[in-house]
């Protein structure tokens, strides 16, 4: 009795030995049979420990090769004893055969389509994809990327950053690493970008989380949506987590006209801080234009500690953003200073938008004169007359909250800004 007899056996008694499944996926590797090896290796990876998970992961990664799957061998049957035989799956190769000959007799296609196969991709299975996939290959971003808002910054690196770079004072005054920060603004005034410079600062995971992530039409699905994104989290310390739009997920309670979503608040408040959950090592970043919605049990002290008002730039702050968005663009000397003074109130996406009206103007006129030439200060005083800031209904909504909503003080450094800015608004 050879090898693979006797590991057939040996998994026919005890169906759920991955250590079985992964020694049989291995000898059918070594004969070159890889279909049969990738369905043991397959079986293993259902009951295996994490140290037998990766070595299941590598050997399923080697099957993955392009020059692998184009050895797969045809066979019909693969012998166990002298009585009884297994079906096995057409190979890829057997599929590739079968094509090629229609295809042959059809005249549609030549010889060489048949040979290119796409590698094989491992994806770790009952998770949510789309929140798995995009981490890994989010580029770096630091406070550098970001212009000016340095009360923010400062703000940031105590509460997060500092605890996440240097653990060892905070572990001696038992001073929690990680927790909650919810930010809230105007629109466009960087505080998706502000989330993603954190995580970079402190290099950690950074998992961004979309309503759509969470979303399922079935029953009870989009809780569980939220434990598997979160588990993934607590898997990958330390960790930053940014929900984009926090108010549509964790929407007020008492204003909900449907008890779908309910549920799915109940478990994100429970993941952030429930009996069975810590957030230590784990950094939760909310973000929205409309704080008043979101619901009150997230802004208390150990979910969301901290609430930080992120406010359009200041002077100082549209300076660095006028410098950022028109670096490596065809100009003339460009005055920022100016510039700066002219935009009170306009947030990042309102001056990227001054640069972009402005290019394009300066392109249109290229196009039709048949003359290049830069961007000059009449071209960015040009499109700064052509627009307004997008801030301005924002601050003018809030005042209302301010004066009939503000027992909690949560609006006190916003209501500094409107009277800051009174005559703006």
């Amino acid at each position: 009795m050879d090898k693979i007899e006797l590991l057939r056996g040996l998994v026919k008694e005890n169906p759920q030995s991955s250590n079985a499944w992964y020694l049989l996926g291995s000898e059918y590797s070594e004969v070159g049979n890889y279909s049969e090896a990738l369905k043991a290796f397959s079986e293993a990876l259902k009951y295996c420990d994490d140290k037998t998970k990766g070595m299941v992961i590598n050997e399923l990664t080697k099957l993955s090769n392009a020059e692998n799957l184009n050895k797969l061998q045809p066979e019909a049957s693969t012998k166990v004893n002298s009585d009884e035989t297994f079906e096995t799956k057409p190979s890829a190769q057997n599929i590739a055969d079968n094509i090629e000959e229609s295809n042959e007799t059809e005249n549609i296609a030549s010889e060489e389509e048949y040979n290119n196969v796409i590698p094989l991709r491992v994806i770790e299975g009952g998770k949510n994809y789309a929140v798995l996939d995009e981490k890994e290959e989010n580029i770096k971003v630091t406070f550098n990327d970001v212009g000016g808002l340095d009360d923010l910054k400062e703000t940031i690196k105590m509460k997060i950053i500092k605890p996440f770079v240097s653990p060892g004072l905070f572990d001696r005054f038992k001073k929690k690493v990680g927790g909650g920060i919810l930010l809230f603004g105007p629109p466009g005034c960087g505080k998706t970008f502000m989330a993603k410079a954190t995580a970079g600062e402190c290099n950690a995971n950074f998992i961004p989380v979309h309503i759509t992530d969470i979303l399922n039409p079935y029953l009870g699905q989009s809780a569980l949506n939220v434990k598997d994104i979160f588990e993934t989290a607590r898997a990958k310390k330390p960790c930053v987590m940014f929900f984009d739009e926090i108010d549509t997920i964790g929407f007020n309670r008492s204003k909900l006209s449907s008890e779908h979503m309910r549920p799915v608040i109940d478990q994100l408040l429970t993941e952030i801080e429930g009996i069975d959950s810590s957030t230590q090592k784990l950094l939760i970043i909310g973000a929205t234009n409309m704080p008043w919605d979101v619901d009150s049990a997230f802004k208390r002290p150990g979910r969301f500690d901290k609430t930080v008002f992120v406010p359009p730039p200041d002077q100082k702050a549209r300076e660095a953003i006028f410098k950022l968005k028109l670096k490596d663009r065809p100009m003339e000397i460009i005055d920022y200073i100016t510039l700066s003074k002219l935009t009170p109130l306009y947030s990042g996406a309102d001056i990227e938008n001054v640069v972009e009206v402005a290019t394009e103007n300066v392109i249109e006129e290229i196009m039709r004169t048949g003359i290049e030439r830069p961007i000059g200060m009449n071209d960015l005083n040009t499109a700064i007359q052509m627009t307004k800031p997008s801030t301005l209904e924002w601050l003018r909504t809030i005042k209302n909250y301010i004066k009939y909503s503000n027992q909690s003080g949560l609006y006190d450094e916003v209501d500094k800004f409107i009277n800051a800015n009174k005559k703006l608004l």
